[in-house]
């Protein structure tokens, strides 16, 4: 009979419990065993959550203390030799801790995007590390689900494949090595859970969906013919999800009992499944309903894919899923309102999904007939919102027809707009600046929660705003910043912030994902035809501008990261509500010109996440990524200097694409990286202005000035210092206002320290 089947289950917390025990844990206002007593409840109540759903197979190991790919790394003990962990028993809570964000003898581990989505994951640092199996947490976890709620938990793992392509500190040379050291620590999970009587174990493998060499190939057949025969009665079920496998036929043959395919990306699964077969061994799990997005599916057009799906696979060999862990959806839609109802009714985050897979489990088992009045409804649901007026907005789809026809260049070329724009400017040798944003205080946090709610009114939260604003710019002046920033305390979040000025946005009351740590987002939805309708940033930017004689950059988000930091519409294509965002931030952009704002910074830090996992499909998204950019920037004066910032991206991957940007001053992440970043630049020559970020943001610690010249002094190796900037790596929004002020204060006595050495060796000295 056709099962119903769960990724994983978003960890947060309907209203962000976990993320409170976190944060209270940290701030030494929660003890340890308060903190594990509290995860612990949340982690039962999301398992009882599933359960009472009818989800057949709920997973366990799902949950995590900060990250899944740490918590992978920590089980077997794969610690940084800095931590100062003995490899004896369970990695302490305080080192674990520590790896993900750092202490005051260690710096953090590095941290970059999960595949193509906004999540972050902690990067395993091998190094030469003697790995072993220290706690078996998939088997704790199953232990608990059966002991405290009697259900059958299917673990779910990390595979091995995926951990060490995850991985640092080795050489591509030494992956086979590595793979043998790792797999006889997996063995003893799979044979523990086996000796337990655990019937599946999910193990994820999404580096599948990648390019795969054949080498590798034949490398994770030995992995898994391996574990298979480490444990024969165990039935593993190979999990893969974001795109459709690259080898299908490789990758469903593999000695396992069950493969998990993403049925949701374009139609390529589908063809690939019905012109390839699919082993009449094995079990299919079919990810059908978007892990990854918010909307209703459509019920009757995702019943007909599982029937066509079991026209191949017979049901009592089929498993009906969401395409990937629901941890990238916020956890349930039922307390939103004040949304509009053709709005409101098309929403599903996780617990929402849930119940659709169970119906569409249901109309495939029985037929639709037993779920009619749930797919009439949702048929219902979905032609409102596609024939509503938001959707429909003439002005802004004849904008877009028109792009082709319209210029995406600047009027000059870098050369001859660098030498403008240092007439106009004057800045010293290395000019210093910050990202964008500064410490957003609990007394920040209040207030606009006050405002918000309508119990502060406008005039006095204006004036808190602009008190804090002068009191940042007096500070920075103070610091000895070259170019300013007025410190976006009025914006709660980078994307939100524009998505709440901007026609075709809606905004959830609780719709909150990870992103990393404890660190969640609220995504805006685009739901409709986005269009400017006013001004959003000018008011803020000009205040700060006059009061003092530094220049003040004005700071927006990339028409880009917007798209990725949303929740975006299915019903047209990503490329086409690009470039609907992009001529909206046109205007502002034009706005903060034409008030005489003339730094203008627009990030793009999420340009390469949005990369296809797939190579071949890069060079079409990159390039309608660069002109929805350019389209956003273009149209200014020479004088008029646009930045950019990027962070945790593999520059060398999209190097040529970023020079195509053609941005005056890119800003980009290097401290986390260790200095790895620069390497790209021993390869690649970069000719526009750039800065690298010369500390580490997410951590609470304050570095060295010894750190940041090292750091600055090999980038200047292999970067021009003329067109050198120095940073942050990011913006400043979560950090303390004391460290804040500590951190920037070494930034610029490093500065110091160079600009003289640059100073005597222009002497002779």
């Amino acid at each position: 009979m056709l099962r119903s089947s769960n990724l994983g289950y978003p960890r947060i917390g309907e209203n962000r419990e976990w993320k409170k025990a976190l944060e209270a844990f940290w701030a030494g206002k929660l003890e340890e065993s308060e903190l594990l007593t509290q995860l612990k409840s949340i982690r039962l109540k999301h398992l009882q959550v599933q359960k009472d759903a009818g989800i057949d197979l709920i997973p366990v190991n799902d949950f995590s203390l900060y990250d899944h790919i740490l918590d992978t790394a920590t089980m077997f003990g794969v610690v940084p030799a800095r931590f100062g962990y003995l490899g004896s028993g369970p990695v302490p809570v305080s080192v674990y801790y520590a790896i993900a964000r750092g202490n005051k003898e260690a710096s953090a581990s590095e941290m970059t995007k999960w595949f193509n989505t906004n999540y972050h994951y902690i990067v395993p640092e091998l190094n030469g590390a003697a790995p072993k199996l220290v706690e078996n947490r998939p088997l704790n976890a199953y232990r608990e689900a059966k002991q405290e709620l009697g259900i059958e938990g299917k673990p779910v793992i990390v595979g091995p494949y995926t951990f060490l392509k995850l991985s640092k500190g080795y050489e591509p040379s030494q992956f086979a090595a590595l793979v043998d050291q790792f797999l006889p620590l997996y063995a003893q999970v799979l044979q523990e859970l086996e000796a337990e009587g655990v019937k599946w174990v999910q193990i994820d493998e999404p580096s599948l969906v990648a390019s795969v060499s054949e080498e590798e190939l034949k490398l994770v057949q030995s992995i898994y013919a391996w574990l298979n025969q480490a444990a024969p009665n165990l039935n593993l079920l190979l999990q893969t999800y974001f795109e459709s496998v690259e080898q299908y036929e490789a990758v469903v043959t593999l000695p396992v009992q069950g493969i998990g395919l993403d049925f949701t990306i374009g139609d390529r699964s589908l063809k690939q499944l019905e012109a390839l077969g699919f082993p009449a061994n094995k079990v299919l799990a079919a990810g059908v309903v978007d892990g990854r997005n918010i909307w209703r599916a459509d019920l009757r057009d995702k019943t007909a894919l599982v029937n066509r799906i079991a026209a191949v696979v017979p049901q009592e060999r089929l498993i009906v899923q969401p395409s990937c862990s629901l941890l990238h959806v916020p956890v349930s839609a039922k307390g939103e309102v004040g949304l509009a109802a053709e709005l409101s009714d098309a929403l599903a985050f996780a617990n929402e999904k849930l119940e659709e897979i169970v119906v569409i489990a249901r109309a495939v088992r029985e037929g639709e007939a037993a779920v009619q009045d749930q797919l009439d409804n949702n048929d219902a649901v979905l032609r409102t919102l596609n024939e509503s007026a938001s959707r429909n907005r003439k002005s802004v789809q004849d904008a877009v027809a028109e792009i082709g026809k319209q210029s995406s260049s600047r009027k000059s070329v870098f050369a001859s707009r660098n030498a403008a724009q240092k007439a106009r400017w004057n800045l010293p040798f290395l000019p210093t600046t910050t990202i964008g944003s500064f410490p957003q205080t609990a007394d920040v946090r209040a207030a606009r929660q006050q405002w918000r709610k309508g119990q502060l009114q406008d005039e006095p939260y204006k004036a808190f705003i602009r008190e804090h604003i002068a009191k940042w710019i007096k500070l920075q002046e103070e610091i000895g910043l070259d170019v300013l920033v007025h410190g976006e305390f009025e914006r709660t979040d980078m994307v939100e912030f524009f998505g709440e000025k901007l026609d075709g946005f809606a905004f959830t009351r609780n719709g909150w994902v990870q992103s990393y740590g404890s660190r969640c987002v609220k995504p805006p939805i685009i739901y409709g035809d986005v269009q400017f309708s006013q001004p959003m940033t000018v008011e803020e930017t000009v205040y700060a501008q006059s009061l003092t004689s530094k220049p003040v950059k004005g700071m927006l988000t990339g028409p880009i990261t917007i798209l990725n930091w949303s929740f975006v519409r299915s019903d047209i294509t990503r490329e086409q509500v690009a470039y609907q965002i992009a001529l909206a931030l046109a205007e502002e952009v034009k706005a903060l010109e034409s008030a005489g704002i003339e730094m203008i910074q627009v990030d793009e830090p999420a340009l390469r996440e949005g990369l296809p996992l797939k190579r071949a499909d890069w060079e079409h998204y990159l390039n309608w990524a660069v002109l929805a950019f350019r389209l956003s920037t273009s149209d200014v004066a020479d004088t008029t200097q646009i930045h950019t910032h990027m962070c945790y991206c593999e520059f060398h991957d999209i190097i040529d694409s970023i020079r195509a940007l053609d941005a005056d001053v890119i800003s980009i992440e290097t401290s986390r990286s260790h200095g790895e970043l620069i390497h790209s630049f021993e390869e690649h020559t970069y000719d526009l202005g750039i800065g690298l970020g010369v500390y580490d943001i997410h951590s609470p610690r304050v570095p060295a000035v010894a750190e940041m010249t090292n750091m600055i002094g090999r980038a200047l190796k292999v970067l021009d210092p003329e067109l050198f900037w120095i940073n942050p790596d990011c913006g400043l929004k979560t950090r303390g206002i004391d460290e804040t002020v500590a951190s920037l204060r070494t930034m610029i006595e490093a500065t110091e320290i160079v600009r003289s050495q640059f100073e005597q060796a222009k002497a002779g000295v």
